[in-house]
């Protein structure tokens, strides 16, 4: 018989604030559910479009997917963020993010004896990935906590989930040049490129940062928070052509396709940069919104230069601080979720509509 799922996993994180919950959704006015994260706002009338006009896709898609879309990747990350140098056998699409990350150690091969290392405070499904692959699971902030004995696969993060931290040119350059001198598979997940509030977005897919090279490179990227579509599941992983190729191989055998119209949807919207613009002045109104909201109620905010949430602190146990919002009926994902280090912290998603974030705001004056 197979090993419980509990004896090989963390418990599932949401499952341990169900009481906060209960007790945010008996206030008055209701919840301001602040926790997860989620779009609300609608999915743009370019991508609803694209999915009608292909609903009519009696037959298979292909794993690789069309290359029309693949070259949209190309195109908007040269358009966005001037990376040159893409072409689009660099580049395979992917039935959301958190799939590609939580199977990738164990499509790549990884296993027992080899470790998967990611930051300290980090999105749970690294370690879940890692532990899934049988691999061993390391949380360091700094390649030096390493020593001699090098990860096979190490995570990045910018800007960061759960604490918005955006890392900057010089610092990604660093890390390609010591994970190449290692032999270590560097995975940057960049979701939130297109959210930076504080400084410049950075990716190790520019050529000023890696060289000109993607060997050993694998870059994520998500339309879930930038469109508005994380009901369609639809991301890509672009970089090393080698580990896509064999990626594609694998995914081939296991059927992890993208179905045509969702594809389709996608590549219409990575084509148009207006709809992002007008989401991206939605979150900014709404992050000063709250920002102001929780300083003004004595919380501490920390790093939340990029992503969509804001990291707080009052300075107390971070489970004290979900409890005491959660009598303000406002819902919040308590720090440790993301780590230990993450232990008096909450993460503020203000992915919420104006009208709850006003609200959060009024319960915190």
């Amino acid at each position: 018989m197979p090993a419980p799922v509990s004896s090989r996993f963390p418990d599932f994180p949401w499952d341990t604030i169900l009481d906060a919950k209960a007790a945010a959704g008996a206030h008055p006015g209701g919840i301001v559910d602040l926790s997860v994260g989620t779009p609300v706002d609608d999915t743009p009338r370019i991508a609803q479009d694209a999915l009608r006009a292909a609903s009519n896709s009696p037959g298979y898609p292909t794993v690789l997917g069309p290359e029309s879309l693949r070259q949209a990747a190309v195109d908007w990350l040269e358009r966005r963020f001037a990376i040159t140098g893409v072409t689009p056998d660099a580049v395979l699409p992917t039935v959301g993010s958190k799939e590609l990350i939580g199977n990738l150690p164990m499509q790549l091969g990884f296993g027992p004896g080899d470790t998967v290392a990611f930051p300290s405070l980090a999105y749970p499904t690294y370690e879940v990935g890692a532990r899934y692959a049988g691999c061993t699971p390391v949380a360091a902030d700094s390649t030096v906590a390493f020593g001699p004995s090098a990860p096979q696969l190490l995570y990045l993060n910018s800007p960061a989930n759960p604490h918005g931290q955006v890392l900057g040119a010089d610092h990604l350059r660093k890390v390609v040049e010591w994970c190449r001198e290692r032999g270590t598979l560097l995975v940057s997940d960049e979701c939130y490129l297109e959210f930076v509030w504080e400084g410049e977005p950075a990716s190790i897919l520019h050529p000023e940062i890696n060289g000109g090279s993607l060997d050993g490179l694998l870059a994520v990227h998500s339309l879930s928070k930038r469109s508005n579509l994380a009901g369609y599941r639809d991301a890509f992983v672009v970089g090393d052509r080698g580990i896509v190729a064999e990626l594609l191989t694998l995914r081939k055998h296991l059927g992890f396709m993208l179905p045509r119209p969702v594809a389709v949807a996608m590549e219409a919207a990575l084509g148009d940069d207006a709809h992002v613009d007008e989401q991206r002045a939605r979150y900014a109104a709404r992050r000063g919104v709250l920002r102001a909201a929780l300083e003004g109620a004595g919380f501490e905010i920390s790093h939340s230069e990029g992503s969509l949430y804001l990291w707080a602190t009052r300075g107390e146990s971070c489970r004290s601080t979900v409890e005491w919002l959660a009598e303000r009926g406002i819902l919040v994902a308590p720090g440790d979720f993301y780590g230990p280090a993450g232990g008096q912290h909450v993460r503020v998603a203000f992915t919420a509509t104006d009208e709850r974030v006003a609200a959060a705001a009024e319960r915190l004056a």
